[in-house]
């Protein structure tokens, strides 16, 4: 597992304190994916794993995401973020990391 990938699912996993109520699924670019359910997030096993809702961004994206410096609506709206699915699940999600 990349670091980035490691600190990711540490981070969601603290702010989502025990999962999600749905599935997603995040694109790290060039670092990986991560699994995000009830079970709470790990790394994807397989980058074709199916989920409700794929976000997709670069790592410096998503690590503003995760720490509070940037809002996930503003990173799709600016096309940092790219969504591919539920627009419901990724609003639901994007509220719970806020």
């Amino acid at each position: 597992m990349s670091q980035v990938i490691d600190e990711a699912v540490r981070k969601l996993n603290a702010k989502l304190d025990g999962g999600f109520d749905g599935s997603a699924k995040f694109v790290i670019e060039d670092e990986g994916a991560i699994m995000l359910d009830q079970q709470g997030a790990r790394e994807a096993a397989d980058a074709g794993e199916d989920a409700d809702v794929t976000m997709t961004a670069d790592a410096e994206t998503f690590r503003a995401i995760l720490e509070g410096d940037m809002n996930p609506t503003s990173a799709f709206m600016t096309g940092k973020l790219k969504v591919d699915g539920s627009m419901g699940e990724a609003m639901k999600l994007g509220s719970a990391l806020s």
